[in-house]
């Protein structure tokens, strides 16, 4: 089983008035912070994005790139983007804004993925709203779901997976999941 990360950053922050990616975790830029945490747990990860050289020199040289040919355009059709470009049976996806994210856990994600039905395109936790859907594992097989939902119009990610079937991961540690949206998301960090 071949697993690969994909880390977002190309939304345009707009509740945030700053880009999230570039906002300081104990002295690292948060997408670098997301970015160490998943370096040990997959053997590839890629940063899909519209602006790779707002974060090149952030990263590791060895970090892969995927440049969003539609920015601005949501999540969904970003992820829908790098299920084109990447050969793996499953994706880690995530948002470049998860300041908790754990190594520890993301690599018992990664082990239980062995155990998830095949008729499952996903593994994600489950919130209020639906699933947390940037922050888990999807097969890449889940492609043609996404794009038959994707030509007849669908553009939320809560929608498409409302109609598909998903793993749960069982949420023992749902502070994984902060991620940061506004400015007092961040204050309690000290960082701005």
């Amino acid at each position: 089983m071949k697993i690969v990360t994909v880390i977002l950053a190309g939304g345009q922050s707009r509740r945030m008035q700053q880009d999230k990616a570039l906002l300081m975790v104990n002295g690292s830029p948060l997408i670098r912070r997301v970015y160490d945490v998943v370096i040990d747990c997959t053997p590839e990860v890629y940063i899909l994005t519209p602006w790779p050289e707002r974060y090149r020199d952030l990263l590791p040289v060895n970090c892969r790139w995927l440049i969003e040919n539609l920015p601005h355009q949501g999540p969904l059709l970003a992820f829908q983007q790098s299920l084109s470009q990447i050969t793996a049976d499953w994706i880690l996806l995530l948002a470049c804004d998860l300041p908790c994210l754990d190594k520890v856990v993301i690599q018992g994600w990664i082990k239980d993925l062995e155990n998830v039905e095949e008729r499952s395109i996903a593994y994600l936790a489950p919130q209020s709203k639906g699933w947390e859907a940037l922050c888990g594992c999807y097969r890449t097989s889940c492609r043609l779901s996404l794009d038959r939902f994707i030509q007849a119009g669908g553009q939320s990610f809560q929608k498409w997976l409302k109609a598909e079937i998903i793993e749960p991961i069982p949420v023992l540690t749902p502070q994984i999941f902060t991620n940061w949206n506004y400015p007092e998301d961040v204050k309690p960090w000290g960082s701005s």
